[in-house]
């Protein structure tokens, strides 16, 4: 085994640049499949945190427009929904899949007061329900229950921003705020709760009860702005998908409009949602590997070459070893393993670089959000590179040290002696 490092040393040594060049492609390859893979992982890792509070059992509801035309009603009629549309969710057939339901209603054009400063937030009425669906995160107090909709409490839950606003502070203490009181129109609320503001948000909700948005702000309407629940025994796509076709009928029927149109209401299905995104992650890693892959090759292509010319100047050699009596198959060790010893070496440099440059790039995107809908963001949230894929491309790097030197170790091996040493 000694001898055989021996001589690939030698052999390397004879020719430095010409084995540091094709290393250089090989090492260029790897390092684009260790930076590809990490993308792939920091992707992958930001998304799971961006909805890692989000439940996967929730379905929301918004109403659309009409697309055909049904019992003597043209297309482009827009679909309103209604608090009676809420009886539906008690039909048996949806009941027993169903554990929670939330309503919106919202309305502009109040002003909240407090201490005489004055905001022009938007005013929503909400479901406790809604908390965990819009993951609002609480910095003091806590959010609405069911016995402030049940008793239609004058109570309100304000954004640290409008907080700050009202106490004229940028670091207000917001447990201090629990219990005030602010005018929302001519009504007198408590504030019971405060939730962290989305940064960068270019407006932020005051959050009542529901039922009592609708008893004093919005009395006599029957209308409801969404829709949305919570599920169980939904277990694959294609129970939730069946189950939105026949909700879907269900609401059109009652408003009047084809049961297969799917523009009259936009649903937006927690558990289908999570598993697109599932897939389309599993795919980008695929594409991934696939073009770092494509990058290795060029490198695999050029240790096969090298490795051609070395045989071809080292015929004389050859002819030499195989007429004192080599075996074929020790001409062929010593190039496979010439071949795998430059591709594994330089494999490793570039895969030591790929994971710094991973480092860094997670170091980048942590230090520098991306604004998104007035959330900072981070796309790409820790692209390590895990053992697993280390592995994985030691076993590619080996495999492709194999290959690179298969054709040249097979013409190596085929090299007849009388030939070989009348070969200049």
């Amino acid at each position: 085994m000694l001898d055989l490092f021996t001589e690939i040393s030698r052999s390397i040594r004879r020719n430095k640049l010409r084995t540091a060049l094709t290393g250089f492609a090989v090492a260029w390859g790897i390092f684009m499949l260790m930076v590809l893979l990490g993308a792939s992982t920091g992707i992958n890792n930001a998304t799971n945190a961006s909805m890692g509070d989000m439940p996967t059992n929730t379905m929301e509801i918004w109403p659309g427009f009409t697309s055909m035309p049904y019992d003597g009603l043209k297309e482009g009629r827009p679909i309103r929904l209604k608090a009676a549309d809420l009886d539906i969710l008690e039909e048996p057939s949806f009941s027993k899949y169903i554990d929670d339901v939330s309503t919106t209603l919202s309305t502009s054009g109040l002003s909240l007061v407090y201490d005489n400063k004055k905001l022009s937030d938007e005013v929503e009425g909400v479901y406790p329900l809604t908390k965990s669906m819009w993951m609002i995160r609480l910095s003091a107090g806590r959010f609405l229950n069911e016995t402030d909709l049940k008793e239609r409490r004058k109570v309100v839950v304000l954004s640290e921003k409008s907080v700050k606003h009202f106490m004229d502070s940028d670091e207000p203490d917001y447990e201090s705020f629990i219990g005030e009181r602010i005018k929302i129109g001519n009504l007198s609320f408590v504030v019971i709760g405060i939730y962290a503001s989305r940064e960068n948000s270019w407006g932020q909700s005051a959050y009542i009860p529901f039922t009592t948005l609708r008893e004093t702000f919005k009395k006599g309407t029957d209308d409801i702005e969404s829709l949305s629940f919570t599920f169980h025994g939904l277990k694959t796509e294609e129970d939730n998908e069946a189950f939105q076709e026949r909700l879907q009928a269900a609401i059109n029927l009652r408003h009047r409009a084809n049961p297969t149109d799917q523009r009259t209401l936009w649903m937006e299905n927690a558990y289908t949602r999570n598993i697109q995104i599932k897939k389309s992650t599993a795919v980008l890693q695929i594409a991934f590997w696939i073009i770092g892959l494509f990058t290795l090759v060029s490198g695999v292509v050029g240790v096969s070459n090298i490795m051609l010319i070395s045989v071809k100047e080292r015929t004389h050699e050859f002819g030499i070893r195989k007429a004192i009596g080599a075996r074929p198959g020790s001409v062929v060790k010593l190039i496979i393993a010439e071949s795998v010893s430059i591709t594994t070496a330089f494999g490793y440099i570039g895969m030591v670089l790929g994971m710094l440059a991973c480092e860094l790039m997670g170091w980048y995107f942590a230090n520098n959000k991306l604004s998104v809908m007035g959330m900072n963001v981070t796309p790409i949230l820790d692209p390590s590179v895990s053992v697993d894929m280390a592995l994985e491309a030691t076993l590619v790097l080996i495999i492709a040290g194999t290959i690179a030197g298969l054709a040249p170790a097979v013409k190596a091996a085929m090299v007849r002696p009388i030939e070989a040493l009348r070969a200049e």
